[in-house]
C-alpha cells in the first residue's frame, strides 16, 4: 500500500511536469514555422495548429491536469507523512513537497520548454488532443464559467484577430531574428523595409555627376559620350539641363547608324526626332513608391526634380535595386575603393559617400538628417567650408578631413566610436 502510494506520487509529479511543459512549450512555439509545417502536411503540426486555433479550451486542459496532478500528489504525500511522521513531520513533508514540485513539476520543465520548445510541443500533441477529448466536458464548463467572469472585464474572447505590425515593429523583428535567418536573407530583408524611410534623393546620381547630350557640342564629341555612356538612356538639352529637350533611349540611336551607315552624317535634327518624353520624379518620393511607379509606367529611368520643377538628379531602377540587394558586381570594386580599412580600426572614406552607405557598410551611426553625403554632413557640423586637417566630432565618432577640392570633403578619416 505504502508502495504504490509512492510510485503514485512520483508519477503525479511527472504528470505535473508534463502539463507545466506543455503549456509553456505551446505558448513558445513558432506560429509561422508552424504554419509552414502545416502546410506540409505534418501531422503533429496540424494537430498542434488545431490546439492552438483555441487557446482557451487548450489552457484549461493543460491546468486542469496539472491542478489535479498537484493537489492529488499534496494528498498522498500527506498520507504518507501521517503514517510515518507526527504532526512536525507533515509540515517538513509538505514543505518539501512544494520544494519538489517548484523545482522538477514548475521550473525546470518550463525553462527547458521555453529553450527548445519544438522537442516538447509536437511530441506532445497526440496526448494533449487524447486529454481534450476525454476533459472537453469539464474543460467546456469552465470555458463558459471564465468566458462570461471576463465579460465583466469588456474582454471578448471571440476576437482572435492580430494588431498588424507596424513598419518599425516588423524591422525590430528582422533585427532581433538576425541570429535565425541567413545573413544574405536578413540583409534584404532589412532593405526592402527600409524602402519606406529612404527616399529618392538617398541614391539619386546628382545634377553634377549627371552625363548628359548637349546638342551645342560637334557630332563627333556627342557620338563618343553615347558609345562610352554607363546607362541606357540619356539626357539631351542644349547649353544647361534646365534646356530640356528629352531622354535619348541608345538602343535607338544605334538601330538608326546601323540602318543608316551609308547616308548617316549626324545631323543634330534626327537626333531630336529620336529622344522622348521625359520621365519626372519629386526629390522627396519614398523609394517604396517609385519602385512601385517604375513598375506601373514600365520605366527604368526618372529624372528628380525638386519644389521648383528644376532637375536636381537622376535615378534608374538599378539604384533603387542596388539599395536593397547591395552594389552589382560591377560597382563593388569602386565601393571598395572608397572605404579604406585601417589596421587600428579606423577608416578613410570618400567624401562623396552618401551616410546612408556608410552606416549600412560599417555599422556606425551617423546622423541622416542633416546632409546625405559625408562631405555635407561634415560641412553642416561645421557651419564653414571645410579646410585640410580639421577635425569635427558628430555623433561621438571623431572624423578628420584629410583632402579638400572646389569647397567640398574629397577624403575624410573616420576612427571608432570615443
Amino acid at each position: 500500500m505504502v508502495l504504490s502510494l509512492f510510485i503514485a506520487l512520483i508519477a503525479l509529479i511527472i504528470l505535473s511536469g508534463f502539463f507545466s511543459c506543455s503549456e509553456t512549450a505551446m505558448m513558445s512555439l513558432n506560429r509561422y514555422k508552424l504554419k509552414h509545417l502545416a502546410r506540409k502536411k505534418n501531422q503533429n503540426a496540424k494537430r498542434l495548429q488545431g490546439l492552438l486555433s483555441r487557446t482557451d479550451r487548450l489552457l484549461s486542459v493543460i491546468l486542469l491536469g496539472n491542478t489535479f496532478s498537484n493537489i492529488l500528489a499534496s494528498t498522498i504525500a500527506t498520507l504518507l507523512a501521517q503514517i510515518y511522521f507526527d504532526e512536525l513531520g507533515v509540515f517538513l513533508v509538505t514543505l518539501g513537497l512544494i520544494i519538489v514540485i517548484l523545482l522538477f513539476a514548475e521550473i525546470i520543465p518550463k525553462t527547458y520548454a521555453a529553450i527548445y520548445p519544438e522537442k516538447f510541443a509536437y511530441p506532445m500533441a497526440l496526448p494533449l488532443v487524447f486529454l481534450l477529448k476525454i476533459l472537453y466536458p469539464l474543460a467546456w464548463v469552465l470555458n463558459i464559467l471564465a468566458n462570461n467572469f471576463l465579460k465583466i472585464f469588456k474582454i471578448n474572447l471571440s476576437k482572435t484577430g492580430h494588431e498588424a505590425l507596424t513598419g518599425d515593429e516588423l524591422r525590430t523583428v528582422v533585427s532581433e531574428s538576425s541570429s535565425m535567418i541567413n545573413t544574405r536573407h536578413h540583409q534584404l530583408l532589412l532593405g526592402v523595409l527600409d524602402l519606406e524611410q529612404a527616399t529618392i534623393e538617398d541614391v539619386m546620381i546628382p545634377r553634377h555627376r549627371i552625363k548628359g547630350l548637349d546638342l551645342n557640342l560637334p557630332w563627333p564629341v556627342l557620338l563618343d559620350q553615347m558609345i562610352n555612356s554607363p546607362y541606357s538612356k540619356m539626357p539631351v538639352y542644349r547649353d544647361r539641363l534646365d534646356n530640356l529637350i528629352g531622354i535619348l533611349h541608345l538602343k535607338n540611336m544605334v538601330k538608326f547608324i546601323n540602318k543608316n551607315t551609308q547616308n548617316f552624317v549626324g545631323n543634330i535634327k534626327t537626333l531630336e526626332q529620336l529622344v522622348d518624353k521625359p520621365y519626372f520624379i519629386p526629390e522627396m518620393s519614398s523609394l517604396q513608391t517609385q519602385l512601385f511607379q517604375f513598375q506601373q509606367n514600365s520605366e527604368h529611368f526618372g529624372l528628380v526634380i525638386d519644389e521648383y520643377g528644376e532637375i536636381q538628379g537622376m535615378v534608374t531602377l538599378e539604384d533603387i535595386v542596388e539599395d536593397i540587394v547591395g552594389a552589382f558586381s560591377h560597382s563593388q570594386s569602386s565601393q571598395a575603393q572608397k572605404i579604406v580599412h585601417q589596421a587600428d580600426g579606423s577608416y578613410l572614406l570618400s567624401g562623396g559617400m552618401t551616410i546612408r552607405d556608410i552606416n549600412r557598410s560599417l555599422g556606425v551611426n551617423l546622423p541622416t538628417d542633416l546632409s546625405k553625403t559625408l562631405s555635407g554632413l561634415i560641412t553642416e557640423y561645421l557651419q564653414a567650408m571645410p579646410t585640410a586637417k580639421t577635425c569635427v566630432l558628430i555623433n561621438q565618432y571623431p572624423i578628420e578631413i584629410l583632402e579638400v577640392k572646389d569647397n567640398a570633403v574629397r577624403k575624410a578619416w573616420l576612427r571608432p566610436r570615443l
